[in-house]
């Protein structure tokens, strides 16, 4: 295979990632303190739908992104109550959200199908000059557009945050000893709100990539499953923001391979099914609580706190 062939999988492959990669950081913040939330998928919809939309009547895609997310941030917060508030079960309330959020997804956004966003209120790739030269990694680094930079930020600042600070200590105590944070004094029910919030903004943050940058032309069913695959990178991930960057540039190569070899008169419908067949035995192995602990799941994930 030639040089150019594999550099464009790879840059094409790591546009593929971002939607997978901001969706998944926001799910293992939510996850780790104890919530889990099936609605990703819904969440990244309605905020495609709502961050196109707003993109293209205000003629500013950032006003957009801002309007996405947000309005995946209030979806979120009807899971955080359903199942942080009413203790509810969080597996029918997060699918639920999803089917919401999709329903309303397809209802906005049906008399805007085949609208497209204008160039100079895209998102872009800007390539570096002579960077975006170097062979291989150049064009993967230094042609991208600013999600993918702010993308890569979030990647490090929410490890950090969850690993070396107090801050993450206790968003970590959330999902794994519950009582211990509640004998501190701290409201383990704001800490799963607050971790919700930020996986629905994020979710958001995903959707409005995808319909202002990566296909800026509105489409039923944009998202095609991705906040699915998201939910399955935390698990593959091991609820770790840095292996969520690794996992999903492997993902997103695999779908940019699929499409490479098929213009090169190659059968690409095994690399296409991939992602989702890996998605499919990643969730199957992930309903199973003994295959969770082994993997280091946070073992109050799903169980909502009372407090005795």
């Amino acid at each position: 295979m030639e040089l150019g062939v594999v550099e464009n999988i790879i840059w094409v492959g790591s546009r593929s990632a971002i939607p997978l990669l901001l969706a998944a950081l926001g799910e293992i913040y939510a996850e780790r303190s104890g919530v889990l939330n099936l609605g990703v998928e819904g969440m990244m919809a309605l905020g495609a739908t709502i961050s196109f939309i707003v993109s293209l009547h205000s003629q500013n895609a950032w006003l957009g992104i801002s309007a996405g997310m947000l309005a995946a941030t209030m979806l979120s917060l009807v899971h955080g109550f359903v199942s942080v508030s009413l203790k509810s079960n969080q597996v029918v309330s997060g699918l639920a959200l999803s089917m919401l959020g999709l329903g309303l997804s397809s209802l906005i956004g049906r008399k805007y199908v085949g609208s497209q966003l204008p160039p100079d209120v895209r998102f872009l790739p800007t390539p570096l000059e002579p960077l975006h030269k170097v062979p291989l990694v150049g064009k993967f680094l230094f042609d991208q557009d600013p999600i993918f930079y702010l993308s890569l930020l979030l990647t490090f600042l929410l490890w950090f945050l969850l690993f070396r600070t107090r801050c993450g200590l206790i968003v970590r105590s959330a999902g794994g000893n519950p009582a211990a944070v509640d004998a501190a004094g701290i409201s383990v029910e704001k800490v799963r709100y607050a971790s919700t919030l930020l996986g629905g903004a994020l979710a958001g943050l995903a959707g409005a990539y995808l319909s202002t940058s990566y296909n800026p032309v509105w489409i039923e069913n944009i998202t095609a499953g991705r906040g699915w695959i998201a939910i399955s990178l935390v698990i593959f991930s091991l609820w770790d923001p840095a292996k969520a960057l690794l996992t999903s540039l492997l993902f997103g190569t695999i779908e940019a391979a699929s499409y490479t070899l098929q213009a090169l008169g190659y059968s690409q419908w095994l690399l296409s099914a991939l992602p989702y067949l890996m998605t499919l035995v990643i969730l199957t192995l992930g309903s199973s609580g003994r295959f969770r602990r082994r993997v280091g799941a946070p073992r109050y994930l799903g169980v909502p706190y009372e407090r005795e």
